[in-house]
């Protein structure tokens, strides 16, 4: 299981396919994975920039705990969870679940409820910039 917090841009693709590298050959059937993207408007507004606040130790150890709590639902081979943190522009991604399996059913279901999970449970603040000013959003987008 691999978490990460990073700084600046990050490359999903790449990060998925070093990760599946790591795995022995044959070890799995199933790969699913879910990108998320900054969007450049929200509630109706244009929205510029984003600045990700997280509490470090905490956020990592809620991640961690969250993937602990997706191999117990379900047979998984392996997990990679990369959340960005600091200021985002749209179009960049913002988080990457991959999950590795013997079947696509279970890679499906714990992606799936991983990413949800993340924007439910995982403690991160965030702050938009609008063309009239900075807001803290208060909550997330329905799936």
């Amino acid at each position: 299981m691999t978490v990460r917090l990073v700084e600046g841009e990050f490359d999903p693709w790449a990060l998925l396919q070093a990760e599946q590298r790591r795995l022995p050959p044959g070890s799995f059937g199933a790969t699913a994975c879910f990108v998320g993207t900054m969007r450049d408007f929200n509630q109706g507004d244009e929205v510029e920039s984003l600045f990700l606040e997280h509490y470090p130790g905490m956020t990592e150890r809620e991640l961690e705990r969250l993937t602990a709590e997706a191999r117990q639902c379900w047979p998984l081979v392996a997990v990679l969870v990369v959340h960005r943190v600091g200021h985002i522009r749209p179009g960049e991604p913002i988080a990457l679940v991959g999950v590795w399996s013997a079947h696509r059913r279970e890679a499906f279901k714990a992606c799936r409820w991983l990413m949800e999970a993340l924007k439910q449970r995982a403690p991160f603040w965030k702050k938009e910039v609008t063309p009239h000013g900075t807001r803290w959003v208060e909550k997330n987008t329905p799936g």
